[in-house]
């Protein structure tokens, strides 16, 4: 009987995608599935790949198809189901044989399943969607290196390449390759919401149509900003609804779903001490979106205003310039929390490698991304924003992009993204902020005590401490 390479749990939309790239690249797959009827018919599918393709109809038989030491990889909904399906597989797996989560997992979920492990085990962030698990996502590794060296094959050999380089880095150990998956995500969160963001001033404020939006971005995609995102969001408002003949983006409904990983990227650049704020307005705008009959309500109280910005305030420079500026610092603060986790948690997290790894077949492959990697490789411990080539960058973008969240706010345009990270921006550059006046209140309240000036003397008091 055939053995395989490797093998994999879980044949929904991502798991049939990575299997299929698995095979095409020319390894031997052994797939499992929950249900049986889903093996057979994803067995029946597969075309000229099904040869390389062994559907098996239990948890043992997938095991005794694949050879010694073995891997397989997890492919199932986060949380509960990745426990379940590890404790109903280990007690058929040798010592040596490996057990891989490739789902969006939380960071923590992956350092105590790798501390409980009864055997070898990754965790590993794909990025990419189902295009980018069919023929080459970017993958983010954690766990012991020695585990990540005896999958490297396969996993290098199915993602993304950058000019002939694999997408495929090991991070650190433990849940080090789904944390940076998720501030990834975070990123992603925040790429999207400035993109619809710029999308609302320009339908709302300057009553473009769809497919004049979409030229737009169509354009932008030729310049600084070209990445994914701006690439699909052109697509997305250039296309025609067959159903009503509208444009697509005049019947989606505008409530946006989320899976979590933003979320969880909020809550823990909290427990780092490190702000994410436009990743925060990001998530939060999600949250409100959900909320349509609240902000139905909300309308037929106070009036949602015409929208409209007065002629001549903003043009289509300005609007590519503020989504420049706001761009770079979002990627600033995901990158300046990576750096605070590797310290935190003693990662050693590759900054450099990250903006490289990310450079093709995931959600947040952008042209900057190249320039990224060149300025970490630099000075890691530099805020990106402070970098030369991305200084010059906002320098010449920031005034763009005050008088884009000006305007907005003015027509009542929410633009939470763009502003978080302006109010960032103008907090990181400013060496005497107002957090004087909270620390003289903390004292009055509470004696907490403060740090003088012109002495360095810590743990000062006012007069009321008297």
């Amino acid at each position: 009987m055939k053995e395989a390479e490797i093998g994999l749990i879980g044949l929904g939309t991502m798991g049939a995608a990575l299997a299929l790239n698995i095979a095409d690249n020319g390894f031997d797959i052994a797939v499992w599935n929950r249900t049986t009827a889903r093996t057979r018919e994803f067995h029946a599918g597969a075309g000229e790949l099904a040869p390389r393709i062994i559907p098996t109809e239990s948890l043992k038989e997938l095991v005794e198809s694949i050879k010694q030491p073995r891997a397989i990889i997890l492919m199932v909904p986060a949380g509960d189901a990745v426990d379940e399906q590890i404790a109903a597989l280990r007690p058929l797996l040798g010592p040596q044989d490996l057990i891989i989560d490739a789902g969006n997992a939380n960071f923590r979920d992956t350092n105590r399943r790798a501390s409980e492990a009864a055997g070898p085990f990754l965790g590993i962030g794909v990025s990419g969607g189902e295009t980018g698990a069919r023929y080459g996502p970017s993958i983010m590794g954690g766990g012991d290196k020695e585990h990540w060296d005896r999958v490297y094959p396969v996993l290098s050999a199915i993602s993304a390449k950058y000019e002939g380089a694999p997408c495929a880095t090991w991070m650190g150990e433990a849940g080090a390759g789904h944390f940076v998956k998720a501030v990834h995500n975070g990123i992603e969160y925040a790429d999207m919401q400035m993109i619809a963001e710029i999308y609302g001033i320009m339908r709302d404020g300057m009553g473009m149509t769809a497919s004049a939006i979409g030229e737009v971005f169509d354009r932008w995609n030729n310049g600084v900003l070209q990445s994914y995102l701006i690439e699909i969001s052109g697509k997305v408002a250039g296309t025609v609804d067959a159903a009503t003949g509208k444009p697509l983006l005049d019947v989606i409904v505008d409530a946006a779903g989320q899976k979590g990983t933003g979320r969880w990227t909020v809550i823990e650049a909290q427990h780092l001490g490190t702000p994410v704020p436009a990743i925060d307005a990001a998530v939060t705008a999600r949250n409100l979106s959900s909320r349509r009959e609240e902000r139905a309500t909300g309308q037929a109280l106070f009036g949602a205003g015409s929208g409209a910005l007065a002629q001549g305030t903003l043009d289509m420079a300005n609007l590519e310039n503020a989504l420049i500026a706001g761009k770079i610092m979002c990627y600033a603060q995901g990158f300046s929390m990576i750096a605070a986790a590797s310290d935190q948690f003693g990662w050693a997290l590759p900054l450099p490698e990250i903006a490289k790894v990310w450079r093709e077949g995931c959600i947040i492959r952008s042209a900057m991304l190249n320039d990224m990697a060149s300025a970490l490789e630099d000075e890691p411990t530099r805020n990106l924003l402070f970098a030369p080539s991305f200084a010059e960058q906002v320098k010449a973008a920031q005034e763009d992009l005050r008088l884009t969240v000006i305007e907005s706010a003015r027509a009542g345009l929410a633009a939470p993204a763009l502003s978080s990270s302006l109010a960032w921006f103008d907090t990181m550059r400013r060496a005497r902020g107002t957090a004087n006046m909270i620390q003289g209140q903390r004292d009055f309240f509470g004696l907490h005590g403060f740090a003088r000036l012109d002495t360095g003397a810590t743990g000062q008091h006012g007069p009321w401490a008297e």
